[in-house]
């Protein structure tokens, strides 16, 4: 019998000028990522996170909105995160030199009012959804961006679960794994077997969205998804007809799944934005919304919760290590090797390239973006 060699089976393209690598592409700036949540912030308190290694701190004043700067005193860059917040303005933790929320020196104790240095890079800052948003792109297009919106927080007929985990790949596999339902193989011990129906897709220059049903081949519905969706009848073999419609959308740079039933009516919206944390954006935090519409019967979405995290958090679990087995094999080879088939992730593939930034061609680095020219700030917020 013949044998087939790796390089017969290798049938996808090293990259190159004509075969740009997706891992190499870094997550474009110019839009609203959110880096944590506002109940983690308290007021009179800073908070330290990154955006694709870059060091942000922010700041919550006693009075007043959420701001953020770049996380290093320049003085001798100690991380302004394990200052003080007084008033409207944070204090480096090792010589006292003060900051407003422009970014700009206001106060250093042992220099006169004028002999200040230049202060620090501020990034606009928006709060919604029980998330802090900042815009570490160019600052001047962050009003014209368009603003995420944050599945169903603000309808008080759902309930919503916040999850933010930490995955250690490109953010791109998390986007290419929430597309492709085909994967449903995977979570076959948490949901038994069903198989991923492809309804039709649409797509844009900014977008790609993928629709599917699914239809169960053997194996108990779970009970969290008996309680949400209600119960699927054991049709003893039969094609099971279309409950609910599974919409993925990818919106650069978020991702929504909404499921509706057979009626059209939404039964659940997810909202999920992925946030490159370290220089090479190989390390992913995770910040997502879960709307699930709220059961007639009063009080039943609070009993179901629980099991409603329990059962999530198991389907997690389960992509989260293959991703990173993604990220590792990928790592290993030194580019990336997959042999994609699914014309829609094909086409996400194209999308997530061509707006993301390729390595070779970063955007400016905070520290060479000095903070605007503001109005003086007075001294005694400090």
């Amino acid at each position: 019998m013949n044998q087939i060699s790796p390089a017969q089976t290798d049938i996808t393209p090293e990259p190159g000028p004509h075969h740009p690598d997706l891992r190499l592409v870094n997550a474009n700036p110019d839009f609203w990522y959110p880096v944590a949540w506002s109940a983690d912030l308290k007021r009179d308190k800073t908070l330290a996170v990154s955006y694709a290694g870059t060091p942000i701190v922010l700041v919550r004043p006693d009075e007043g909105s959420v701001f953020a700067l770049y996380d290093r005193c320049p003085h001798r860059q100690v991380p302004l995160s394990k200052g003080t917040v007084n008033g409207q303005t944070v204090r480096c933790c090792y010589h006292g030199w003060a900051f407003g929320r422009s970014g700009r020196c206001i106060d250093v104790p042992y220099l006169g009012k004028g002999k200040l240095p230049n202060g620090v890079r501020t990034f606009p800052v928006r709060e919604a959804g029980g998330l802090i948003f900042v815009f570490p792109g160019d600052p001047e297009k962050a009003d014209s961006t368009p603003f995420p919106k944050l599945a169903q927080t603000d309808n008080p007929k759902y309930k919503t679960k916040h999850f933010s985990p930490r995955v250690n790949c490109h953010y791109t596999f998390m986007h290419e794994n929430l597309m492709d339902m085909n994967h449903q193989f995977l979570h076959r011990r948490q949901m038994g077997q069903i198989k991923a129906r492809f309804l039709g897709q649409d797509r844009g220059e900014d977008f790609i969205e993928a629709r599917y049903s699914f239809m169960r081949c053997a194996g108990q519905q779970p009970l969290a998804e008996r309680l949400i969706f209600g119960k699927h009848k054991d049709l003893q073999g039969k094609e099971q007809p279309v409950e609910e419609v599974v919409t993925i959308r990818t919106e650069y740079p978020y991702q929504t799944l909404r499921i509706t039933d057979k009626d059209g009516d939404l039964i659940m919206d997810l909202w999920a934005a992925y946030v490159p944390l370290d220089k090479d954006e190989r390390v992913t935090q995770s910040f997502g919304l879960l709307s699930i519409l709220r059961p007639q019967t009063p009080f039943l979405i609070d009993v179901i919760w629980p099991a409603l995290g329990w059962f999530t958090n198991r389907i997690f679990l389960e992509d989260k290590e293959i991703v990173e087995l993604e990220q590792a094999a990928w790592n290993e080879a030194g580019y990336d090797r997959n042999v994609e088939i699914f014309p829609v992730v094909k086409a996400l593939r194209e999308l997530l390239i061509r707006c993301g930034i390729p390595q070779d061609m970063p955007p400016a680095t905070a520290e060479k973006q000095p903070a605007p020219p503001t109005p003086a700030e007075p001294a005694t917020s400090a």
